[in-house]
């Protein structure tokens, strides 16, 4: 066991203690009386004194020591009761440990490092118990995170492990937190602290490695940099937790048209460590025996089963769900085997001493277990569950089955297409249909030794009759066997009916795609040239689109449908659908086929592995990807003809995805001279083609009317390749691919293929938002990255967060990430340059309303940019224009927000950026009633794009007059945009003048109007219409007075205060035009309580009469242009990167 390091000084040690191993850190000793040298006379004076002392005191015969070179100092570390004990701790130092400790310079350091490495060892196995068994210290742990991390209280933490983050060559020991939305480390050594916060979503890449000076490592990429934790004890465990909230966060964020709504781990504020363990056991136990997604993993026993073929008793689990028992040898490929539990009748216990029972099934079948641990409780377990098991309603295989389905409706076919356009002839003495006939011979012996329908044994033997091809009479019944649709059909009874009474006669976007690429599904076979097979077409993909709205239609699905409707009746190959489009190629059919690119990325990494000479000529294997992507989509039917492809079809149901990735690699293989003498892509494509029009299959029964075999199929001159003894190279070449291993690669690759796709959305956008902004290209990104943060910050600790849906990918890289009002205030909050105080809401609220153009409660990125680069880059008169517009706004009141036609002229196009509209009016569809099915008319969105690069630049004549409650709540804002700066005085001071000066400008405006009344109604419409009761023209020392009661002040004043003295004195005099008895101002600049009414109410109709008054842009233009002090303050340069930094390090803080 590891100990607490303590000193130890050898000098009076050594003849107590015998040194066994030895480096330049480490000591392994052993206590003098135990082992070799026991016999003599110091062994037996230390093993009696090690006798005779009492068990407290007792001392462990071997021990660990730590040292260095340039110290006389030891410290015990570990201490074992064996030497295979200690030894595990030995060997594990040497692998972990000793490499690592070369990278430092001093002895103190070493020392420090490795004390600090033992002490994070004995936590770590003192919460190896589990946290339910001592909440109290995962309550501590928990507390710790919270304390040094500052997250959202939301925030749950998982699990959390000790280990090193290596900072260059020198690592950092620590702990490594894991929650639901973060990976966080912390570590404080020698007066260096280093702290890691990364969020799931930003993962790139997470794998296991291994290098020179790591033995070995969990590697994580975040914003293309890689992070190496070492040193863990259980680094397996914490690898898998990782991978499953990295996988967690992809589904939920990125893969929206996967993530299920009612998924185990739909709730954030659940998760678990426990949890999680348990929806990766559920999932790999549904995935390798192919079961409905209800079933969950019960109870596992380890067990023999008796095998009646082979006459042996086989080791494997016997894994107990709710309707299914299931049975799977050591390795998984020698023998695995399903029983549903309504198959079983009787369970009885035969022999006691071997722990056997005996499983009776209908059909006169029987299962002996033996040596089960527990075998009286899985004996009870199966006897309860066998009659709670949902018994089926009907069969799959039912040859009486005829003509329409009961309760259906519609006429559904119940006979597979090849039966009914190619019957299958028993007097045929053809050769070829003599070889068919041997093949199901041989499946028939193989059912009667093995069995048949659910209940089979599936050994290696099973395998090879799949390479030699499956016989056309059995194709359908073995693709149900094998990829597991005859559960989900057993499970759903009736399911595949009322869904085509659902979607009968329904008007869909996906019902048009399908209508549309019916005709071209293998357009060349009889079955579909008629109605019959056309109709059965359009009803399978029509239901499964209703059934699975996320997905609809996708194309290539009519390709895989059309071949399934050959060999299965119309329900079977429903359900033969849901299997490839949900489990067995999860992904593949969406916009983005993510599944599809994912198996790309695999298959180049088994390129990699397996044809080293191809790597070699090829450092861009990006051409296989693009190549191969129709080869994935269509499972080669799409380049085999159908006499062949549905050869590959039967490895594939069998095998899954394996089979098609070793068939890649097999087709690469045979043709690598080839390969290798292709000087360019297009020559590539040429040979690979030419490959494909060789293949034949020459034992195919299928007449020629319905064979596809190319026109080169007759010429002598090409090599032909039988598609058969292509498949049986692949699997004794590439066989020893396991599905495990795929499956590993499969996750790992997934966050790249997810992260490139956004890396590439967002170089588009960057892209086009830089041509209009003066941020460089690192700030943009930067950003970026925060908008986009923002937007799943509202998304962490929520179940249904409408920002979620906010994200689509189907719609215009620009339009993929957008923030919501909420969202928008708490970043403009962040970034924007100047401290408002008490308006900051009011002036975040503008700002939405004012970028948010098409008035859909949303705002996009470039339209975000826009309104930030006029606060961070632009000149002094496009600033204050912009907060002129601001306050022109009446989004700050509790009013009906106008359209942008009230502050802006028609002819101009005032928007911050172009964008998709809602309606459809102009030929753009921005959203569809079907989430996620839109379609843009590129061409609209292109053309809007050029007219928003080429719009001039807007007029400041045309802007409208600001009105006096507008006035009053601009002069406000400049007041706490001032509030702090070192030159704050003379801003309040330059403010309070230029109020003044417009002031009196108007009332000599209006006493112009007076001395002519005539052109007064039609020039003036901010004219008096009492003359008589024009107050006095404010002098210049009411001006200083005005100014005094801003800045003159001994004692501070809070900035509301200095904000509400000035705007309710230049509401005083004009004012006082309409309201003749309304009293001036005091001395001190403030006024009655009455004056303040207008700055704190609505502009109503009853506050804007037609003797209230009104300036110009150019007016106020005009008149702080003469205010240096006010000028270099707004031409004063934003330090951008400190405020990028400081929103980074507060963007979470501020989550609600």
């Amino acid at each position: 066991m590891w100990l607490k390091p303590e000193e130890v000084l050898l000098k009076n040690a050594l003849k107590l203690w015998v040194t066994e191993k030895s480096n330049d850190y480490f000591v392994l000793q052993r206590r003098r009386g135990y082992g070799e040298d026991s016999g003599g006379l110091t062994g037996l004076l230390v093993g009696t004194l090690d006798t005779v002392l009492d068990s407290t005191a007792k001392v462990a015969p071997f021990r660990i020591l730590h040292q260095t070179p340039d110290s006389q100092v030891y410290w015990n570390i570990a201490c074992g009761a064996s030497l295979e004990e200690i030894s595990q701790h030995w060997d594990w130092l040497q692998q972990n440990i000793i490499r690592t400790l070369s990278v430092f310079d001093s002895g103190e350091d070493i020392t420090s490092f490795v004390q600090g490495k033992i002490r994070g060892l004995i936590a770590e196995e003192g919460k190896s118990a589990g946290d339910e068994e001592d909440p109290e210290r995962f309550r501590e742990a928990v507390l710790r995170f919270e304390r040094l991390f500052v997250l959202p209280q939301k925030e749950k933490l998982v699990t959390y492990f000790s280990c090193s983050y290596w900072k260059g060559r020198v690592p950092n020991q620590g702990w490594i937190y894991l929650s639901t939305n973060f990976l966080c480390f912390y570590s404080y050594m020698l007066g260096n602290e280093v702290k890691l916060v990364y969020p799931w979503d930003e993962v790139s890449r997470l794998e296991r490695t291994s290098n020179m000076l790591l033995a070995e490592s969990i590697r994580v990429r975040v914003r293309g940099e890689d992070h190496f934790f070492s040193m863990l004890l259980r680094l397996q465990q914490t690898y898998l937790i990782m991978q499953q909230l990295a996988d967690y966060a992809i589904l939920r964020f990125f893969d929206k048209e996967t993530f299920n709504a009612e998924h185990p781990l739909a709730n954030p504020l659940h998760i678990t460590q426990r949890a999680l363990e348990i929806h990766a056991r559920n999932q790999s136990f549904r995935s390798f025996f192919r079961l409905p997604q209800e079933e969950s993993l019960c109870e596992v026993y380890e067990s023999f089963l008796w095998v009646p073929f082979s006459h042996v008793n086989m080791l494997g689990k016997i894994c107990v769900s709710e309707n299914y028992l299931c049975f799977a040898s050591q390795d998984g490929s020698q023998c695995h085997l399903i029983i549903p539990l309504w198959e079983v009748f009787s369970v009885e216990l035969p022999d006691r001493s071997s722990r056997a029972l005996t499983v009776c099934l209908r059909g006169k079948r029987a299962l002996r277990f033996s040596e089960v641990r527990d075998f009286e409780r899985l004996a009870a377990t199966i006897r309860r569950k066998c009659g709670t098991a949902g018994s089926p309603q009907h069969c799959v295989s039912n040859p009486d089955e005829e003509g329409v389905m009961v309760g259906q409706s519609q006429a559904v076919s119940t006979e597979a297409l090849m039966n009914v356009f190619h019957p299958h002839d028993a007097e045929n003495l053809d050769p070829k249909m003599l070889k068919e006939r041997m093949k199901e011979q041989s499946w028939q012996i193989h059912f009667a030794e093995y069995g048949r329908g659910t209940g089979m044994f599936c050994t290696k033997k099973t395998r090879d009759l799949i390479v030699r091809g499956v016989p056309e009479t059995l194709r359908g019944e073995l693709w149900m066997l094998f990829s597991g649709a005859v559960h989900d059909m057993t499970s759903h009874p009736g399911y595949y009916g009322r869904l085509l009474e659902e979607c009968m006669g329904s008007s869909s976007l996906a019902c048009d795609e399908i209508e549309r690429d019916l005709h071209r599904s293998l357009p060349e076979h009889p079955a579909f040239q008629s109605d019959t097979g056309i109709s059965a077409l359009r009803r399978v993909l029509t239901a499964y689109a209703h059934r699975n709205p996320k997905i609809g239609y996708c194309q290539a699905m009519n390709i895989l449908t059309s071949v399934l409707l050959l060999y299965a009746k119309e329900e079977e190959a429903f359900w033969l659908l849901v299997a490839v489009c949900e489990r067995m190629l999860p992904d593949y059919f969406n916009r983005r086929i993510i599944g599809a690119l994912v198996d790309q990325a695999v298959f180049e990494e088994l390129i990699r592995e397996h044809l080293t000479q191809l790597t070699e000529h090829m450092t861009d294997l990006s051409f296989f990807s693009s190549v191969s992507l129709s080869w994935f989509l269509t499972l080669f039917i799409s380049v085999l003809p159908i006499e062949s492809a549905v050869n590959v079809v039967d490895c594939f149901f069998y095998d899954g995805i394996k089979a098609i990735l070793q068939l890649g690699l097999a087709v690469l293989d045979y043709n690598m001279d080839n390969l290798l003498c292709c000087h360019d892509d297009a020559e590539a494509v040429t040979v690979l083609n030419r490959f494909f029009d060789s293949v034949t299959n020459k034992d195919s029964p299928l007449p020629a009317t319905v064979q596809q075999a190319s026109a080169t199929a007759n010429d002598k001159s090409i090599q032909k390749v039988d598609i058969c003894d292509l498949i049986k190279e692949a699997y004794e070449k590439y066989g020893d691919i396991r599905t495990e291993e795929v499956e590993n690669m499969r996750k790992k690759n997934k966050l790249c293929v997810i992260q490139t796709l956004e890396d590439t959305t967002k170089q588009n956008v960057l892209r086009v938002v830089a041509q209009g902004v003066k941020f460089t290209a690192t700030q943009l990104d930067e950003l970026y990255v925060l908008f986009k943060r923002q937007h799943f910050v509202s998304c962490y600790w929520s179940v249904c967060s409408p920002a979620l849906q906010n994200h689509d990918p189907s719609l215009p890289y620009l339009d993929q990430y957008q923030l919501d009002q909420s969202q928008f205030s708490s970043l403009f909050n962040l970034l924007q340059p100047w401290t408002t105080h008490t308006h900051t809401c009011l002036l975040a609220r503008s700002a939405f309303h004012l970028l948010d153009e098409n008035g859909d409660g949303l705002v996009n990125f470039k339209e975000f940019i826009c309104g930030l680069d006029i606060l961070h880059n632009r000149s002094f008169t496009e600033k204050l224009k912009l907060l002129f517009k601001l306050h022109l706004q009446p989004g700050t009141q509790e009013c009906k927000i106008l359209p942008s036609s009230r502050f802006f002229p028609p002819a101009e196009d005032h928007s911050f950026s172009t964008r998709l509209s809602d309606s459809a009016e102009d030929g753009v569809i921005r959203r569809c009633p079907e989430r996620g099915r839109a379609k843009v008319d590129l061409q609209e969105y292109l053309k809007q794009w050029q007219e928003d690069l080429q719009r001039r630049e807007e007029n400041i004549k045309d802007l409208p007059r600001i009105n006096q409650v507008q006035f009053i709540r601009l002069t406000k804002t400049l007041y706490g945009v001032f509030h702090g700066d070192e030159e704050e005085e003379s801003l309040y001071r330059a403010v309070a003048r230029v109020t003044s000066l417009l002031l009196r400008m108007e009332e000599v405006g209006r006493k112009l109007q007076e001395s002519s009344p005539q052109k007064t109604p039609q020039n003036t419409p901010t004219s008096t219409a009492q003359p008589e009761t024009s107050p006095t023209l404010p002098t210049s020392p009411e001006a200083e007075t005005l100014a005094e009661g801003e800045g003159g002040h001994d004692h501070p004043e809070s900035p509301v205060s200095q904000h509400e003295t000035l705007p309710s004195h230049s509401d005083i005099t004009p004012n006082s035009t309409s309201r003749p008895s309304t009293p001036t101002s005091s001395p001190t600049g403030t006024s009655s309580p009455a004056l303040d009414t207008p700055t704190d109410t609505p502009s109503s109709p009853s506050t804007v009469r037609d003797g209230d008054w009104s300036f110009s842009f150019e007016q106020i233009l005009a008149s702080l242009l003469n205010e240096p002090s006010v000028v270099r303050f707004f031409e004063r340069a934003v330090d951008t990167d400190a405020l990028i930094a400081h929103a980074r390090k507060n963007q979470l803080k501020d989550a609600h």
